[in-house]
Formats: C-alpha cells, structure tokens, sequence
C-alpha cells in the first residue's frame, strides 16, 4: 500500500506486559499495570474511530491464571467496532512480571507472525509500546519490512539511576531487573524505529539523548489526551464532592477563590515555596484561600521519610506564618473526586498552581485547564509544551517566590484575563490533548512512512563508539564556574560534545534548590548528579531523584539538636540564617578575630569528648560547618563512584576552597583552580594527581582536561 491509495489503513499496536483489557483496567494492582496499558487501551479506541483506519489489533500475551481473571484469557476481545485486542501465547500461561519475561520474547515474537500470516492482511505499521514490545517490533519489522513506530513510556537508563538512587548497585539491579538486557533492547529499538513517539519535548532531550542511538530527526512529540467526559467545565448544580466539608472546615471564609496544588508528598513538587510564597504575601491571603491536596494520610508519623518530612514542613510553615483559618491540607480524597474538585475551583473562580521543580509531562494542568481553571506552572520540563499550545497560564521560576505570588494576584485581580486564560484552556485542551487530537496527528506522522521502507531487513543506524559513561567531572558551582563567562560557554560545549561517554556532576556547599537557582541563571547544564549540601544530599537527573539510601547511611549517629546545643553559645560561632541550614548540615559564621574564640581543632575535639561522630569543615576562613561523621564531598563522590562503577582514576574533580580537600585526596584526578581561596588547599601541591593550574574558574578545569588528556578515547 502506498499512501496515495484511499485504503483503510491496518495498525497492529504491541504490548507485551502487563493485564490489559477493555473495561475496569485494574491501574496499580502492580508495577506492570499502570499507565501504560491504559495509553494502549485509549490509543487503539481512538485510532478505531478514525474513517482512514479500517482495523487496529492491540496484540499483548495471553494469560491464564487462576490469581487473575479470566479476561485475560480471552484471545480476542472487540474495543468498538474496528479496534480490538488480540491476545498470543508465549511462554508459560501464567502472569510474569515484566522483568521475567525477557526470554519468552522471541517466542511472543514469531507467535505474532504466525498469527499475522493466518489473517487476510499484514499490518500496514507495527507500534512498539515499552522495551519488551520494542524487541518484539525490531524482529517483525525486520522479517515483514513494516515500518515500525515505537513509544518507549518509561527508559532504562532513567530507571536505573532512580534505582541507584535508592542504594542498589549496577549488579544488582541486573539481576532484579534485567536491565541491561532491556537498556540493549532500547538501544536496538531507537536504531532501527522509523519513529519514535515522545509525550514532551523534554523526554527526547534529557532522557532518550543518553542513548547511544540517539537520533532526534527519527522523534516526535504527540502528548497523550485526557477523558474530557470527566474533566469538563462545572455543571450548574452539580452537587460538590465529599472532599468539600472537608475543605470547607479549615476555612474562615470558604466562599474565597481557592488557589489548588494537587500532587504527591515530594519534596521534587516544591510546595513549600507555594506556601511561603502565600504565607509572605497579605495580599493573595485577601484574595484567596490555598488548598494543598498532597497524597492521602492517616497518621504522618507512618508514613515514608520523604513524604514524612514533606508534610511536617508544610505544617510548620503553615505554623510560622500563622495562617490559619486561610489554607485547607485535607488529609483524604477519593481519585473519583478529583475532578470535581477541579470543577470547585473553577467555581470558585480560583488559580490551579504547578510549582514542581521540574515536571516531566504536566498531566495535572491539562486536567485543570480541560475543567476552566487558569494555571501558574513551572517552566521546567513539560508544562512549556502544554502553555505554549494552550495558551491556558503563566509560567514562572519554581523557586521565585515573588514571581508565583506576581502570577498568583494577577490572575486573581484581573478578571478578563482570569477569563481569557480559562476559555483558551477549555477551547485548546480538547484540542491537542484529547485522544481524537492525539489519533490525528499520529496519522499525520505515521502515514507517510507506509511505503518507504524496503521488504529487507534494515540497515541498522551508527552507534557511538561508547554505551556507557565511563569517566566523570565533578566541580563546584561557585569557585570553579562562575568567575569567567568566556571559559564557562567553552566548558558547555565541551559537555556537550561529551555527554554520551561523560558523567557531569556538581558537589556544592549550598542547598539544592539555591544551586538549581545558580544553574539556571548562569545557563550551566542539568548535571547527571548533584551532590548538595556539602555532601549530605545527592540528587539524579532528570527527576532530581534523591538518594534516600545515602540519607539513611549518614544518618548514624547524628544528632543535630544535641550539636546545635553543644555549638551555639561559644564565641566567635554564630548560626547563619535558615536558608542556609538543612536536615544534615549545620552551619555557622565563624569569627576567630573574636575574644575566645575556639580554633578548629579545639571544636573538633570538644565534639569527640562529646562523642560525637561529625565532620567539621572550615571554608574561606569565615565559615563553619558541621555534617555527619558519614558525609562529605568525598565520602558521596566516593560512594557514586563505587555504585555508578566509575573508577576513581576515571573521575576529573575541580576545587577552590577547604571544603573540596577531601574530595580531591586519593585516587581521583584533581585540579586546583588558580583562584582558590587564599592558601587553602596548599597542602595538596606536591601529591600527585592533584593539578594546581594557572587559569583560574572554568578555564581551570579545562587546563585540566588538557593535561590529564581526560576526553581522549
């Protein structure tokens, strides 16, 4: 078939895990059943109504089990009149997780082509949905020469930092997950797909550019839609969800436009800077109330640390502002409720607010928007994409706080903006988010490549010459990186002209959402690690995963209201400002100038009479800081190095001051930036592998890639 020809066209979409059926999807009954099968389930209803599409087979495996439903069984099972799913042995008939599945792939595979040889026609296009299917695909696109269209949902490589994250190693995150053997079924998959099909921009930017087949030309973004029959405008007279007296109870005056955030409990969703930025301002609390819906608790002391220490600040907050009677933080909601709740906002004629700090999609402000609500949203990540079609809100910096409160008044101040903003949102949702719009455009796309693609097996792209990352630099933000603009732009291209085969990681004494704030005023790349805090916080991209297995190692022995007690009242130390302090760090100005005032050594040894287990690091000779005995720049590189499987002597790191000395002793590559504090780190120029260069900031550690000829291959 050729695309001038008006025949029906015969789409075959693949999902091999996972329990899919057409009604009831039973979403989070496990890890396989999630968004995915209802993607693929919505998707091959969508492309069955479409007069171009004369049939459209969802093909996924068979399962008969007695621990699932029957439903499962069913070879074949109608989703409207040209839609259906087809289900195919493979394997054992019982339900594998998907990390099990791996060596039953090639049998699904050619099950699927004997199937298609016994149907009247072959497929016109073959679209992959996840690493398995995109195996699948690969070998039926080979063998048939249909041009294959693949949607990856979730990546390995993503998926194995955030894992790393929580403390696993490389080994066994192999063997739990099989995940090198899906990271090369990607690999296999975005060398030989005529398309790949992305939900934002961002996902083919931060995520799919790690790949070694990375190729953006062979990649499109088509969002996925959203039910428009739950998420409308509000009805006239609709009765208001059970949530409401919940809402309504912590309110003094309920009948006040509500400004909503509806998330999880993550600290990654920066909530707390959507409450200080109300709990600052007088005027937004005269203009609305806020309401927090973040996640379901009974009791926060069961819950899980993050989502623990997330709630408890936001009632401390709500304490040290004193806004009571002004703010709602219901405690439960049902999911069915949730777009009523919308609807109540919108009534209210209230602001939807998206404060994350990065946002991978932005499925919250299409659900908003579709329900009349003008949003405020993070410029970071997805909503981009969503404001920029929709013209539906205002994008802001999550971590100014003075340019939310600004977005927050102005809507709630101006009513012909509030409605402008509302109207576009109602108007364009259905637009370019539903499932009819998403069907559309990926006919636009998929159609011209029937044809194209020659009854042979394909010639498989170039790779890189390196699949993984096999060596690292680490800097500091503020020493090394911002003193000289020319150096900093010739270290970005030189990033970027290596980011397939090296690491970039930042280790900085300052709080991650100041350091975050630092990378984006001076155009620095999101690093793949960040270690925050003087060692005591590590964070992943492109999530900004956080390592919870790092937090809970350092907590040994750490006791920090003792220390603060034990520190505070002596001379000459003097505790800096909250912005400044965190869970695992405390930190003082120190003033040796002062009558009394204790040297560095004599703190260290007052702390070991006290037993206690600490780091006390002394920095541009005026700061004090004291961190777990478990924590420093060096320990957490230390600790990456060992789970990322980077060698020390592959690991180029660039320091400027005392706090970066143990982090550059011992077996990694170092470099001592010319403008170094003073003589701090003078006791390091005559060990070896520690570079003292004459360039100072960026152009330092470009020296130093030069003399270790670190880059060459």
């Amino acid at each position: 078939m050729t695309p001038e020809q008006p025949q029906k066209l015969y789409i075959a979409l693949i999902s091999v895990h996972g329990l899919i059926r057409g009604e009831n999807l039973e979403l989070g009954r496990d890890a396989d059943t999630g968004g995915q099968t209802k993607y693929v389930v919505e998707l091959a209803r969508a492309l069955g109504e479409l007069d171009e599409v004369g049939q459209v087979d969802l093909i996924t495996r068979r399962i008969v089990d007695p621990s699932v439903s029957e439903d499962y069984a069913r070879r074949v099972e109608p989703l409207n009149e040209r839609a259906r799913i087809v289900r195919i042995d493979a394997g054992p008939e019982s339900y594998i997780a998907k990390e099990n599945l791996w060596d039953y792939i090639e049998n699904f595979a050619d099950n699927v082509l004997d199937w298609f040889h016994q149907q009247a026609d072959i497929p016109d296009l073959i679209h992959s949905h996840y690493a398995d299917a995109g195996q699948v695909g690969v070998q039926l696109s080979h063998i048939t020469g249909i041009p294959l269209i693949h949607t990856g949902h979730s990546l390995g490589r993503d998926k194995r930092r955030r894992l790393l994250a929580t403390g696993l190693s490389l080994d066994e995150i192999d063997q739990v997950y099989n995940m090198s053997r899906r990271i090369e079924a990607e690999e296999e998959v975005l060398a030989n797909a005529d398309l790949v099909i992305t939900s934002t921009r961002n996902e083919i930017e931060d995520q799919y550019e790690i790949y070694d087949y990375y190729d953006p030309d062979s990649m499109a973004v088509i969002p996925p839609g959203i039910d428009l029959e739950k998420f409308h405008a509000p009805v006239l007279g609709e009765p208001k969800p059970p949530v409401a007296r919940d809402i309504r109870r912590f309110l003094d005056e309920p009948d006040k436009p509500i400004i909503l955030a509806l998330s999880r409990p993550d600290a990654r969703k920066n909530i707390s800077t959507l409450l200080e930025s109300f709990g600052e301002s007088r005027r937004l609390q005269e203009l609305a109330n806020l309401v927090i819906i973040a996640g379901n608790r009974e009791d926060i002391r069961d819950m899980e640390a993050g989502a623990q220490a997330v709630l408890t600040d936001l009632l401390v907050e709500v304490d040290f502002y004193d806004i009571y009677g002004r703010i709602a933080i219901p405690k439960q909601h049902a999911s069915d409720e949730v777009p009523a709740i919308y609807r109540l906002v919108a009534s209210s004629g209230g602001v939807f607010v998206n404060p994350a700090l990065t946002e991978p999609f932005g499925l919250t402000l299409l659900e908003a928007s579709a329900s009349g609500i003008p949003v405020v949203a993070t410029e970071n990540g997805g909503p981009v994409d969503i404001i920029s079609n929709c013209h539906n809100g205002i994008l802001v910096d999550p971590l100014d706080k003075q340019a939310m409160t600004d977005a927050l008044i102005s809507l709630l101040t101006d009513n012909a903006s509030w409605r402008e903003l509302s109207t576009a949102g109602l108007t364009n949702i259905p637009r370019f988010y539903s499932w009819a719009a998403h069907a559309s455009t990926y006919l636009e796309l998929a159609v011209p490549l029937i044809g194209q693609t020659p009854l042979l097996p394909k010639k498989p792209k170039t790779r890189r010459p390196m699949q993984e990352h096999n060596r690292a630099i680490f800097t500091d933000i503020d020493q090394n990186l911002l003193g000289d603009p020319a150096a900093l732009s010739e270290f970005r291209e030189l990033l970027k002209q290596h980011r397939n085969t090296t690491t970039f990681g930042i280790t900085t004494a300052r709080r991650l959402d100041s350091a975050l704030t630092a990378l984006k005023q001076y155009e620095i790349p999101m690093p793949d690690i960040l270690i925050t805090s003087l060692g005591t916080e590590i964070y992943y991209a492109p999530k900004l995963t956080p390592s919870v297995n790092w937090q809970n190692h350092i907590d040994h022995s750490w006791n920090r209201r003792q220390l603060v007690r034990l520190l505070e009242n002596l001379p000459g130390l003097v505790l800096q400002d909250a912005a400044e302090q965190s869970d695992f760090k405390i930190s003082f100005h120190y003033r040796p100038d002062q009558p009394n005032t204790p040297s560095i050594q004599e703190i260290q040894t007052l702390l070991r009479k006290e037993e206690q287990t600490v780091n006390v690091i002394h920095s541009f000779g005026e700061f004090v800081d004291i961190v777990p005995g478990r924590a420093s720049k060096g320990l957490a590189l230390r600790y990456i190095s060992s789970l990322w499987d980077i060698p020390l002597n592959h690991i180029l790191v660039a320091g400027g001051s005392g706090a970066d000395e143990d982090l550059m002793r011992g077996n990694t590559l170092a470099v001592v930036v010319a403008n170094r504090q003073e003589e701090e780190l003078s006791d390091l120029i005559d060990m070896d592998r520690i570079y003292f260069a004459s360039r100072p900031f960026a152009g330092g550690i470009l020296e130093a890639v030069d003399h270790y000829r670190f880059l060459d291959v």
